[in-house]
């Protein structure tokens, strides 16, 4: 699956891929301050999902940002979220996104959050995208912006990150914005 923008384009992971972002996601550069939660597992459950569903699934699923040089400039992702009672009517998609550092600032993460966005609208019945970042992560609502998500709220205190407790903002796009 290729889901083509101007400046990058999202395909699938391959086989190939799993070792290359295992390594990445114990390197501090990649993560940032942003995404780093501690010590994880996730890269086996990242594999695990792999050979069960391709990372492409109906509650969670995983891209590879890809240069139109066909340089590997991140991962994007969404996981289903319930928003409000947990009925299997009110859910939406949370996304999140993670670009090597000679890749950020060039306009891919704004791109592939947009191609994300129109994706999931165009597959699955959803009437809400969202995504939530630092408050202090400016580039990423810039980019969020550009993508043509709608800057909500701040969340105070709501996640626990490098010692601390930080406000993440809101972001959401709904279908037919």
């Amino acid at each position: 699956m290729l889901l083509h923008g101007k400046k990058c384009y999202l395909r699938t992971f391959t086989q190939e891929d799993l070792p290359i972002f295992k390594k990445m996601q114990a390197d501090p550069e990649f993560l940032t301050e942003y995404n780093f939660f501690g010590l994880s597992g996730q890269t086996s459950r990242r594999e695990q999902r792999f050979q069960e569903n391709g990372l492409i699934g109906p509650k969670y699923g995983a891209l590879v940002v890809m240069t139109h040089k066909e340089e590997i400039a991140g991962d994007i992702s969404y996981r289903q979220v319930h928003g409000g009672p947990t009925t299997e009517g009110t859910y939406a998609f949370n996304i999140g996104i993670a670009l090597l550092p000679e890749h950020r600032g060039k306009g891919y993460g704004s791109e592939a959050q947009r191609l994300l966005a129109e994706y999931l609208f165009a597959v699955f019945p959803v009437r809400r995208v969202d995504a939530t970042t630092d408050i202090t992560n400016i580039p990423e609502q810039r980019a969020l912006v550009k993508a043509g998500f709608t800057r909500e709220g701040v969340l105070r205190q709501v996640q626990w990150r490098m010692g601390d407790w930080h406000d993440m903002v809101v972001y959401s796009k709904l279908r037919g914005e």
